[in-house]
């Protein structure tokens, strides 16, 4: 029998890749978190964004590198120190973002109304508890 946090985790996990199945972009699921938190965070440094993905720095040069190339970022020289460099978003960067939100956000709200008012109201807080679990 599923323990409860077998049940959720394997929920959240078919949830994700559904809605993964919206995306158009031509950009990997690892490429677009990182954009999306370099938008969350601003200008940042390599470090800060690697912390922010709770990934090992080497791994986010890589994909930093890889978002250069394509324009969804731009890579500035730190203003303080020279051995650094910030990132920020494009406006590249930025309409495939949008677009990957509304696509998404198109498909999980015709998906919720086709729930009861209750279903929503459930659902509602439960994204709220979610969020505070995923931020431990």
């Amino acid at each position: 029998m599923p323990t409860d946090a077998h049940q959720l985790a394997r929920s959240v996990a078919r949830l994700n890749r559904r809605l993964r199945q919206e995306r158009q972009s031509d950009l990997t699921p690892t490429q677009l978190s990182v954009l999306g938190s370099v938008r969350i965070l601003g200008q940042a440094t390599p470090s800060a964004i690697a912390a922010h993905e709770r990934v090992q720095p080497p791994s986010i040069t890589r994909t930093l590198t890889s978002l250069v190339e394509a324009g969804m970022v731009i890579r500035t020289p730190h203003p303080d120190d020279g051995r650094q460099v910030l990132i920020s978003v494009s406006e590249q960067g930025e309409a495939v973002i949008a677009a990957e939100r509304d696509r998404r956000d198109l498909w999980l709200t015709q998906r919720l109304h086709e729930l009861t008012t209750a279903e929503r109201t459930t659902l509602r807080e439960a994204a709220a508890l979610l969020e505070r679990l995923a931020m431990q």
